[in-house]
């Protein structure tokens, strides 16, 4: 999927709301929408670029004074989406880069700028499930790669004051590798 929406609100119950009246007032697809702690509310459509603008301009609408964060990616980079549904492959673990977040959209949208600044390969884009609430991008490559993808990434999140951390490790140990795969 190369264009994709996201709303993140406050609370579970007008998250449900906002995903009914995106689903119903444009012709989107639903890609994931659910709570993620501590009670927030992510949704996820994808479907044509104007689809999805008028989805989300509805959910801003609907969600009102519970709207954390939203979206729209008209190109979403190669391999962001599979490491959202945490089915990405990697080839060869080198360094490790690693963004951290306060937000789903942030966390999405530094994984779309990181592929795109980069040789990189994502790792995986972590939806603040079991996390209260926070998010983060992995990534490996070529150190240099990732330093550059990892400030590329820190740069998107910290332009919404939502970046909580980064890291760049040049050699991580192999039971590290096994821990995070």
């Amino acid at each position: 999927m190369k264009s994709i929406g996201l709303v993140e609100v406050k609370n579970v119950s007008k998250g449900i709301k906002v995903t009914d009246e995106m689903l119903k007032g444009a012709g989107v697809v639903l890609i994931q929408s659910g709570s993620v702690c501590p009670g927030k509310f992510v949704t996820i459509v994808g479907g044509s670029l104007s689809e999805i603008r008028a989805a989300v301009d509805r959910a801003v609408l609907v969600s009102e004074d519970a709207l954390i964060d939203k979206f729209v990616i008209g190109n979403l980079g190669d391999k962001v989406f599979e490491a959202m549904c945490g089915t990405a492959v990697t080839g060869e673990k080198k360094a490790l880069g690693i963004v951290e977040t306060f937000t789903a959209a942030s966390a999405i949208l530094a994984a779309d700028a990181a592929v795109k600044a980069a040789n990189i390969e994502l790792i995986e884009v972590r939806v603040a499930r079991g996390m209260g609430g926070k998010c983060f991008v992995t990534m490996t490559g070529e150190v240099a790669d990732v330093k550059a993808a990892v400030e590329a990434g820190a740069k998107i999140a910290a332009e919404d004051g939502v970046l909580i951390n980064t890291e760049v490790i040049a050699n991580p140990h192999p039971e590290l590798w096994e821990a995070i795969l």
